[in-house]
This record gives structure tokens, C-alpha cells and sequence, in this order.
């Protein structure tokens, strides 16, 4: 049981990296980015591109991660932007077409072989550290986890202490007063946007590193971030951690019940979750709701 315990919380790390991205977009646009998933797998083929030039993996995730900034800002401006003030089904046909655009993409350059970022790693993809009572801990594991504890408290940080993150608060609740007092508004939601897309790059070195995938792998790790932020609730991104811990464990105990049941206890825990917080969804999707009958 122990042990049952333990590896449930540290995928639970891998979930939450997988769905602070998703969750930030979602908090500071009110987007729900369908396109996550395979921005994801595109910043996990950059990063294969720069270890296969001996780039050191500490160095494409930099490289990688400027990029993905960048990239978001520049979808910020080219479509989200735009989609958001058509409703609130314009921004997710946006950003499924997108992902559908990408998965394909991706495809046609990179073909349908399994990629694996490993072999960069050497020995720490497989290495673990033994607890007492025989217990085994993966090392990469435990550093996944770790790295999603400060990608929180840090983009945590970022919200409540700096300028940045009041601008960005007060262009999250209401847009028309923040330009009022000066905020340059459509800045900073492409910034929140690149911000959210370069916490993908984190998610796309812990998918390699723990897994291969490819080019259609996109629509599994947006299933099981959207399943993160739904059991977590909207709110504090802490939130996304324990809802990521809720998954991890469901899937861990539907998994020693029956073989097949690692699916389905996640799926359980996520609709036991949609059932007793659609109050609060409703409430949330209700600004949204407003604004696409104004329309």
C-alpha cells in the first residue's frame, strides 16, 4: 500500500506539469486551449531536435521554451485574440482546428515513429532510490514532481508579488477597466498566453523523459490535463496539484483492482468530480456564457 501510495503521487507530479499550462491559459483568458496537447508534442519534437545536436537537455528546454513564448504571443495575436471576442465556442473551434493543424503537421515531417528523449538522460530514466521496507522511488519521478512544486509556486509567486501579475489579474477579471488604468491589455494576455505555452516545454521534457510518443500523442495528455483542472477546480493553481494527486491515485487503485482499470478509475474520479461541481463550472462558464449571447 505504501509503495501504491507513493507512485500515485509522484504521477500525479507528471499530471500536474502535464496541466498548470492549461490551467494558467484557462484562468487568465477564460480559453480552453484544445490545441494543449499537441503544443505539447511540438515543443517535445524541438526538444528532440536540439538533443540529436548534442544540445544539453538543459539548454533546449531554454531554447525551446523562448521559442514557445514566442509562439504564444504570436497565436495570441493572430487567433486567440480574435476568437475570444466571437463567444465562447469560437475559441475552442479555434483551437481544435489548430491542434488537428499541428497533430498533421507534425506528422508529415516527423512520420509515425516513437520518440523518446531517454537515451539523454542515461541512466536516470530507469535509476530509483530504495526507502525502507523495500520500497523503490524513481528518481525521475521524484524530479518531475519536484519541478511542478515550483512551476506552481512560482507562477504563483509571479501572480501575487509582481507587476506582471496584477496586470495580468486585472486583465483576467475585467479587461474594459484595466485598460481604463492604463494596462496595455492585448500585451498582457499574449504574454499570459506565452507564459502557459512555455510551461508546456516542462511537460513535453517530463513526457519524453518518462515515455515515448508521437505525433498524435497530443490528444491523450490534453484528455488527462482537462481531467486535472476539472477534479482540481478553478482557482488557485495549487489546485492543480491536488487534483493531479486525485487522478493518479484513482488510476493507481482502479489499476490493483483489475488490469484494465487504470482508465477507468481516472475517468471515474473525473466524472464524480463534474457531478458534484457543476454548480460551480456553471458559475464559471457563466460570464463566458453572457458574452457569447451579446454577441
Amino acid at each position: 500500500m505504501t509503495g501504491l501510495i507513493l507512485n500515485s503521487v509522484l504521477l500525479g507530479g507528471y499530471y500536474a506539469i502535464l496541466a498548470v499550462g492549461l490551467a494558467f491559459m484557462y484562468s487568465v483568458m477564460k480559453i480552453i486551449n484544445l490545441a494543449h496537447g499537441a503544443l505539447i508534442i511540438f515543443a517535445a519534437y524541438g526538444l528532440h531536435l536540439l538533443g540529436a545536436m548534442d544540445v544539453p537537455l538543459y539548454l533546449s528546454i531554454a531554447l525551446v521554451g523562448a521559442l514557445m513564448f514566442g509562439l504564444g504571443m504570436g497565436l495570441h495575436a493572430a487567433i486567440l485574440s480574435r476568437a475570444s471576442s466571437g463567444g465562447a465556442l469560437l475559441p475552442l473551434l479555434a483551437t481544435f482546428g489548430l491542434s488537428i493543424l499541428i497533430d498533421n503537421l507534425l506528422f508529415q515531417v516527423f512520420g509515425a515513429d516513437n520518440r523518446s528523449l531517454a537515451p539523454l538522460v542515461g541512466d536516470l530514466s530507469w535509476a530509483s532510490f530504495e526507502l525502507p521496507g523495500n520500497v523503490f522511488v524513481g528518481q525521475l519521478s521524484l524530479y518531475i514532481l519536484l519541478a511542478a512544486i515550483v512551476i506552481i509556486a512560482a507562477l504563483e509567486a509571479v501572480m501575487r508579488f509582481t507587476t506582471l501579475g496584477r496586470r495580468i489579474q486585472a486583465t483576467s477579471q475585467d479587461r474594459a477597466t484595466a485598460s481604463l488604468l492604463g494596462i496595455n491589455t492585448a500585451r498582457t494576455a499574449a504574454i499570459a498566453t506565452g507564459i502557459a505555452l512555455t510551461t508546456g516545454v516542462f511537460a513535453a521534457a517530463a513526457l519524453g523523459l518518462r515515455s515515448a510518443w508521437a505525433p498524435y500523442s497530443g490528444a491523450a495528455q490534453l484528455l488527462f490535463a482537462f481531467e486535472v483542472v476539472v477534479i482540481g477546480g478553478v482557482g488557485s493553481l495549487w489546485r492543480v496539484l491536488v487534483g493531479a494527486m486525485v487522478l493518479a491515485i484513482a488510476q493507481s487503485i482502479g489499476a490493483a483492482i483489475h488490469p484494465q482499470g487504470f482508465l477507468i478509475g481516472g475517468h471515474l474520479a473525473f466524472l464524480m468530480a463534474v457531478f458534484f461541481r457543476l454548480p460551480t463550472w456553471r458559475a464559471a462558464f457563466a460570464p463566458i456564457a453572457r458574452k457569447g449571447v451579446s454577441a
